[in-house]
């Protein structure tokens, strides 16, 4: 302890009494310099972060020094374009984007969907919009009954010649036909 009476202020350099001190990394902090070094909001235990010798909301500190692009937004849903600027964060410069015109596609990609593809649309079936039925891969959108178009299920399809049906539509088209096979309840069908 040095002489006066206490540690130093990890701050401002004064003296810090055991009344009014904030530890943190080993370093010690008057309760009014415990602040972030960006915003100037008063920490605690639960809302410090701490880089090098500088301490930081976590808010601030995800904003300097946490991951940056697409997907890493201020959370529950949002999408944050704030880059910190106003806080005096500086944004670091980014590098533009070529895309590639690999015809080798990584064994990620190979693995997950670009292999298998939609029979009705015969674009990609990814795992997200992913469904099974009738032994082939589907989008959810194409999923339907390929004569009236009605959504469909793993338990209400009926497949032919790689085209999916629903019950009713494979009875009308491939069902038996004739007299006593018809659509209900004593109902006479006609058959050509």
């Amino acid at each position: 302890m040095p002489l006066g009476g206490g540690n130093r202020c990890g701050c401002c350099q004064k003296t810090v009494y055991f009344a009014e001190e904030v530890q943190c990394e080993g370093k010690f902090f008057h309760k009014s310099c415990f602040l972030c070094m960006v915003c100037k909001k008063n920490l605690d235990s639960t809302t410090v972060a701490v880089h090098v010798d500088e301490i930081y909301c976590k808010s601030c500190y995800g904003k300097k020094y946490g991951p940056k692009g697409y997907g890493y937004g201020g959370g529950a849903g949002t999408l944050s374009m704030d880059t910190g600027e106003a806080l005096g964060i500086q944004p670091a410069e980014q590098e533009a984007h070529h895309p590639t015109n690999n015809p080798n596609p990584s064994k990620y990609a190979q693995r997950f969907g670009s292999s298998e593809s939609c029979p009705r649309c015969g674009k990609a079936v990814y795992a997200a919009e992913k469904v099974v039925g009738a032994g082939n891969s589907w989008h959810k959108s194409c999923f339907r009954c390929a004569k009236c178009g009605k959504s469909l299920e793993s338990t209400t399809l009926a497949d032919k010649d790689g085209e999916i049906y629903c019950k009713g539509c494979y009875a009308k088209n491939f069902g038996p036909k004739g007299f006593g096979f018809g659509q209900g309840a004593g109902a006479l069908a006609h058959a050509q």
